[in-house]
C-alpha cells in the first residue's frame, strides 16, 4: 500500500467558532472533527479539533497518467484552512510511491487545483464566517509519503528530495538525521518540506501531528508578517505625528498607543493559542515525531521573530508613553507660568489703581 498526501495550509486572518462552523454545514456536506486513535485520550490534548469537510475528487493528468486524488479540508478555529490532496493505491509497493512522487516533485502541476478547491471551500463557508478572507499566495506547503512496508534496502533520500541525482553525504545526513522508530517495522524521517511515513498500521496519528506542526508554523508566518506591516505602519505613523503641532500630536500619539496596544494584545493572544493548539504528553515516541517537526520547519526561530517583534512595539508604546507624560508636564508648567504671571499682573494692576 502506498499514499501520496499533498498539503497547503492557508490563513484567514479570524478566529472561528468550529462547533457552530459544524452545525451549519452538516445538513450539507460530510463533516468530521479530527481524533487520534493509536494512543490513549490523555497522551493528545487539542484544546479544540478541527473540522473535517470532504470535497468531490480530482483527476490530475501527469506525464501521460491519470492519478486520483481524494480532496479534505480542515478547518481549524485559530483561523487556518488546511487543503490535502490524497493519492492511495493499496496494490502498489514503494518503487510506485517513489514514481509518483518524483512526477509531483515540489508538488508541480497542483497549484491551479489547489487555488480552485480554496475557492470552493471558501464558497461553502463564506456564508457562516464574517469578514472571510485568504491570501492564496501565502501558504505552507508539505508532503507526507506512506507506505505499508519498511525496506531498509531502499534508499528514501531521492524521494524525500524529489530528485534522483546523487547528493553530498552532508545533505544525506541533514535528511536522514530525524529518522525515528517505535518498532522495528516502521520508520519515520521527518524533513523539511516532506516526511516519509513506513508501518504496517495506517499512521494516521502521525500524519496529523506533522499537520498539526505545519498549522503552527504558518500561523507564526503569518503574525510575524503582520508585525512587520504594523511596525512599518507605527514608524510611519510616528513620522507623521512628529510634523504636527504639539496638541495634535499628542493625540495622534495617543491613537498609535491605543492602536499597539490592541495589535499587541490580539496577536500575543493568538500566538498563545497557537503554542497551545496540541499538547502531546505521555507517548515518547508521538512526543519525538512531533517535537522533530516543529524544530525542522523552524516554529522556535519564527515564535523568537514574532516575540521580538512584540517587544519592539511595547517599547515603543513606552517610548510614545513618556513622551506624552513629557508634554503633559510641560503644558502643566507653562500653565503654572501663566497663572503666576497672570497673577502678578493683576497685583500691578491692582496696585497702580489704587496709587
Amino acid at each position: 500500500m502506498i499514499s501520496l498526501r499533498f498539503y497547503r495550509i492557508y490563513d484567514i486572518g479570524r478566529e472561528i467558532d468550529i462547533d457552530w462552523l459544524e452545525k451549519s454545514l452538516a445538513q450539507n456536506y460530510f463533516t468530521a472533527r479530527t481524533s487520534f486513535v493509536r494512543v490513549k485520550p490523555k497522551s493528545i490534548m487539542i484544546e479544540s479539533s478541527p473540522l473535517l469537510i470532504r470535497m468531490l475528487p480530482i483527476t490530475v493528468e501527469r506525464d501521460g497518467r491519470s492519478f486520483e486524488f481524494a480532496a479534505v479540508a480542515r478547518v481549524y478555529d485559530i483561523g487556518v484552512i488546511s487543503l490535502c490532496f490524497i493519492h492511495e493505491n493499496q496494490d502498489a509497493d514503494y518503487r510506485e510511491l517513489e514514481d509518483i512522487a518524483l512526477r509531483f516533485a515540489g508538488q508541480e502541476g497542483l497549484s491551479d487545483f489547489f487555488i480552485q478547491y480554496l475557492n470552493t471551500l471558501g464558497e461553502i463557508i463564506k456564508p457562516h464566517i464574517k469578514n472571510f478572507a485568504v491570501d492564496p499566495a501565502f501558504f505552507e506547503d508539505y508532503t507526507i509519503y506512506v507506505t505499508d512496508r519498511r525496506d531498509d534496502t531502499i534508499d528514501p533520500v531521492p524521494l524525500l528530495i524529489g530528485d534522483r541525482a546523487p547528493v553530498s553525504p552532508q545533505i544525506r545526513e541533514d535528511i536522514l538525521r530525524n529518522s525515528m522508530s517505535y518498532t522495528t517495522d516502521e520508520v519515520a524521517i521527518i524533513s523539511w518540506d516532506s516526511a516519509l511515513l513506513c508501518s504496517p498500521e495506517s499512521p494516521t496519528d502521525l500524519i496529523d501531528l506533522v499537520e498539526f506542526a505545519n498549522v503552527q508554523v504558518l500561523e507564526l508566518r503569518y503574525y510575524d508578517r503582520e508585525l512587520t506591516r504594523e511596525m512599518a505602519r507605527m514608524y510611519d505613523d510616528i513620522e507623521h505625528a512628529d510634523r504636527l503641532s504639539w496638541y495634535s500630536k499628542s493625540r495622534r500619539y495617543h491613537e498609535i498607543m491605543r492602536h499597539q496596544m490592541k495589535i499587541s494584545a490580539e496577536i500575543s493572544e493568538t500566538i498563545e493559542k497557537v503554542d497551545n493548539l496540541i499538547k502531546v504528553t505521555e507517548d515518547i515516541y508521538y512526543a519525538r515525531v512531533y517535537a522533530a517537526a516543529l524544530k525542522i520547519l523552524r516554529s522556535s526561530q519564527w515564535s523568537e521573530s514574532v516575540s521580538r517583534k512584540i517587544d519592539v512595539i511595547r517599547e515603543n508604546y513606552s517610548m510614545l508613553s513618556d513622551e506624552v507624560r513629557i508634554q503633559h508636564s510641560n503644558f502643566l508648567e507653562w500653565v503654572v507660568i501663566l497663572l503666576i504671571a497672570f497673577e502678578i499682573v493683576v497685583m500691578i494692576v491692582e496696585q497702580s489703581l489704587i496709587h
